[in-house]
């Protein structure tokens, strides 16, 4: 914590294998959102620093790209231990910056660990497939190779899970990565990078630059950067899908989501509730994976509401820093205003304040506000057409299961969904009706582990593959086909005719 009579400590580029201080003269205020104060200033990037880190990146590229895969895989099998032995302090990082309890940080690292896992089995990942005899003396095989310098843009509700989505996969494809986070909660990345480099990656291979939307525009319109990588806003994320594309990038950009959790009449009403609350509330609903709306099918509703609101008050809400408490404030002040906006408008528009979060008072200028839960929410209402990314729960009672899944549907969001019940039949259908990317079956937040891949369907995605997993080895990696023909000379001739199998 920063006293209010030190100055903010400076936060800089990684750049080369060390801490670099910027040159653009522009920063941005980094706060302890349990506090309101500012503890640090990061640097913000010009265009100029963006193209001279580029370019040594390309410089670097040439090296390491030609790293054999078992090296690669060694440091990466370093890393991971690093990132365990420092869990507690990168975590303590997540809290100061984010505002997230430890536990939940540390769940956050846990999560991101499982990639680094995935990517110690690169050598295996990149095995290609080889075709014997595939004509008269001609063999046919693949190969995948790396891109070359890729981006990587973090949100910053995840400063740590989301990034090491991203560069576990793309280092050890063989690609150079260099990482925008967030300017919100910017020392993650540059605590990842001091452990890549005691890990053994070179120096210049994994680059942070920090920035805001000069930046990002500088990274998406440079044309030796092969591919960007984005979680956000489905606002942003179309912005970066279209101007990436535009200049010739593959792009694969992870937009917003309106999660809804299907609870149907023979659903076990405690854990049904015991979800909502966990999915709805866990790290002050800022994951794009939160539960936001309940659908509740018929009679379960009055139960269902019920039981969810007997739980909030036990809830403890207050600094991360203090292991009691089990959420955390917001990431400023300007979105906890925000997230109010939505209760207060909710009520104005006819839905039932059941909790109201403004109504808890938090000693400080920290960015707290109280959990809420609104009933009696319709598809018309603000709160139920936008992503809120705060503290509130709506629920919305539907006469069937059609019903609900037609507001599911509908929605523009495809990114995560739930359904709970004792009814295995219902549960199978639903995974075949839903347009969503996700599906939990009384999980949920149906976060995919890291050897499957992540990511939506509809506005909640743009690009043509998911996050980590099997599709970030495709992403980061392009395929070549090589036919190849070792004939005895003495059977070699002229032979104009279009290449046939014979």
């Amino acid at each position: 914590m920063t006293d209010t009579m030190t100055k903010p400590a400076p936060i800089n580029h990684w750049l080369g294998g060390k801490l670099t201080p910027g040159t653009s003269s522009r920063s941005a205020k980094v706060f302890n959102p349990a506090t309101g104060e500012v503890q640090g200033l990061v640097d913000l990037a010009s265009r100029a620093e963006v193209d001279a880190a580029v370019a040594a990146a390309v410089q670097t590229a040439r090296s390491w790209r030609t790293v054999p895969l078992s090296r690669r895989a060694e440091i990466m099998f370093r890393f991971r231990a690093l990132l365990d032995a420092r869990r507690d302090d990168l975590a303590r990082i997540l809290t100061s910056e984010h505002g997230k309890v430890h536990a939940d940080a540390l769940g956050e690292i846990a999560r991101g660990i499982e990639n680094v896992d995935f990517a110690c089995g690169i050598p295996n990942l990149l095995k290609g497939g080889y075709s014997e005899g595939a004509s008269t003396g001609v063999d046919v095989y693949s190969i995948q190779q790396p891109l070359g310098v890729v981006a990587g843009i973090t949100p910053f509700n995840f400063p740590a899970m989301v990034p090491l989505w991203m560069i576990a996969n793309a280092l050890a494809c063989g690609n150079v990565f260099i990482l925008k986070p967030s300017e919100k909660d910017p020392s993650a990345s540059l605590f990842i990078a001091e452990l890549l480099q005691q890990a053994g990656l070179p120096d210049g291979v994994f680059t942070v630059l920090h920035g805001d939307k000069e930046a990002v525009d500088a990274l998406l319109e440079h044309p030796d950067i092969a591919a960007v990588s984005f979680v956000g806003s489905t606002p942003i994320a179309r912005y970066i899908y279209q101007k990436g594309t535009e200049h010739g990038k593959r792009v694969q950009a992870l937009g917003g989501a309106k999660n809804h959790m299907l609870v149907l009449p023979d659903a076990d009403v405690n854990m049904a509730a015991d979800a909502a609350v966990s999915a709805a509330y866990g790290s002050a609903g800022e994951r794009c994976m939160a539960i936001s709306v309940v659908l509740a099918v018929g009679d379960v509703a009055d139960g269902l509401v019920d039981a969810i609101a007997s739980r909030l008050p036990s809830l403890k809400v207050g600094p991360g820093s203090d292991a009691a408490n089990e959420m955390g404030p917001l990431i400023s002040r300007e979105h906890r205003d925000r997230v109010a906006g939505y209760v207060g408008s909710a009520a104005d528009q006819g839905a039932t304040v059941v909790v109201d979060g403004r109504a808890q008072t938090f000693d400080g200028n920290g960015f707290f506000l109280g959990v809420s839960l609104l009933d009696h929410v319709t598809p018309d209402m603000d709160a139920y057409r936008d992503e809120i990314f705060g503290p509130v729960l709506c629920v919305v009672r539907v006469p069937t299961y059609e019903a609900g899944l037609k507001l599911i549907n509908d929605n523009e969001f495809g990114n995560g969904t739930a359904i709970f019940t004792r009814d295995g039949g219902a549960a199978r259908q639903f995974q075949f009706d839903c347009q969503v990317g996700m599906v939990g079956i009384n999980v949920p937040i149906p976060v995919p582990v890291a050897y499957y891949s992540f990511g939506g369907w509809k506005a909640s995605l743009f690009g043509d593959t998911h996050m980590y997993g099997p599709d970030g080895v495709k992403f980061y990696t392009r395929t070549k086909v090589i036919t190849s023909r070792w004939p005895d000379p003495a059977g070699s001739r002229v032979d104009l005719g279009f290449p046939q199998n014979r």
